[in-house]
């Protein structure tokens, strides 16, 4: 069977396991649902990967996917140590595919993220490492660089339902100029577009994919753009 074949959709039960888990989270929920948890979401999540990721290497061939936990599915455990808030549970979905060097989190890619009532997809990098973000202020700054990334950034939000994320800085920081027209990207410590929206019909069939390809393509400039970057593209 192909890889394609073998992602049927997410079941009604997912988005029913996930609305549970965010109105009961605690651990005696959840060991009692457990079963409902790793049939309906994680087996789904995992042939969704396989199927979302071999689809994703027509945009980028070298993109990096691995369908397990740590690899491109985010655990569902949070991690309370330094959390005011005890909830021991995430009560989203959330699946990352990535290209670059370094560690995952810290390349590029496109990312899903199910919440019940909502779908988003982002992509590009959520943070920028502080040697990254240097780099990407001298790559902004530069004259041929900087408006051609406001042009990638300006095509995507064009879109209806696409915004940019990663603001950080209230002001251009000091000592940093550029262009008119890329200088609000200076702001920014993190790069990202996103799309976000009720949750589609598609998402219980395997029309998903096509469904998220559509606008991960939407996304891919940036993406591309960032992982040049990331490479040590851009230079001086």
């Amino acid at each position: 069977m192909a890889v394609a074949e073998s992602f049927s959709g997410f079941p009604p039960k997912a988005v029913a396991f996930l609305r549970g888990l965010a109105a009961h989270n605690d651990r005696d929920w959840f060991a009692a649902h457990k079963p409902e948890y790793e049939s309906a979401v994680l087996e789904p999540a995992k042939a969704f990967v396989n199927a979302m990721g071999e689809r994703l290497r027509r945009l980028s061939p070298r993109v990096r996917f691995e369908a397990k936990a740590n690899g491109s599915l985010f655990r569902i455990y949070r991690d309370t140590r330094f959390s005011p808030d005890k909830s021991p549970f995430k009560t989203n979905l959330g699946i990352y595919f990535w290209e670059g060097p370094g560690p995952r989190l810290e390349c590029s890619g496109y990312y899903f993220h199910l919440e019940p009532p909502r779908l988003m997809l982002g992509g590009g990098m959520y943070v920028f490492s502080r040697p990254l973000l240097e780099r990407y202020r001298r790559a902004v700054a530069d004259p041929e660089y900087g408006p051609g990334l406001a042009a990638i950034v300006n095509k995507i939000t064009s879109r209806p339902g696409f915004t940019l994320g990663g603001e950080t800085y209230k002001r251009i920081p000091a000592g940093w100029e550029a262009e008119p027209e890329a200088a609000p990207l200076l702001r920014h410590g993190g790069l990202y577009a996103g799309w976000e929206g009720p949750i589609p019909g598609e998402l219980h069939s395997p029309a998903l994919i096509d469904f998220c390809f559509e606008r991960y393509r939407a996304m891919e400039p940036l993406h591309r753009w960032l992982v040049t970057l990331a490479s040590g593209g851009f230079a001086e």
